[in-house]
């Protein structure tokens, strides 16, 4: 679970990234294909749209972190959509190394070890939702 000096952490520094928004999500994409080259084939569209999208994805995550409950389906229901798109579980590793490396070159000193933390909790509890949700089936008794 993330405490709510994480989401404070998390919430304050993304301001930091929005106005490079667009240099932080070609970095990401960047580092992710450069990590799983194969993953550049689940992108049909182009990568400076898909990272506008992205950008704004976590900006609605971000800025709802203290009503979790608002956004768990959202994110329950993008996982979903993500497993027609060929994306696999194991995938959400290499996408979590790609985003906590890019929101160290975004940030660079200021993303301390506290705030790495503090990301990766939250990465992880999104991470993990998305997951469960496209990949776990309940067995009817």
């Amino acid at each position: 679970m993330i405490t709510e000096a994480q989401i404070d952490l998390v919430q304050n520094s993304f301001w930091d990234i929005v106005p490079v928004s667009e240099h932080a999500a070609a970095l990401f994409y960047g580092r992710l294909f450069e990590l799983n080259p194969s993953l550049r084939g689940l992108f049909r569209h182009s990568l400076q749209e898909q990272g506008r999208k992205l950008m704004q994805m976590i900006a609605v995550a971000v800025h709802n972190l203290d009503r979790l409950e608002e956004i768990i389906p959202k994110i329950e229901a993008l996982g979903c959509r993500h497993v027609a798109y060929g994306v696999q579980a194991e995938d959400y590793t290499t996408v979590g190394e790609a985003f906590i490396w890019t929101l160290q070159q975004a940030l660079g000193d200021c993303f301390t070890p506290k705030l790495e933390a503090a990301w990766i909790a939250v990465y992880t509890l999104l991470a993990t939702t998305a997951v469960n949700a496209a990949y776990t089936t309940e067995v009817a008794m």
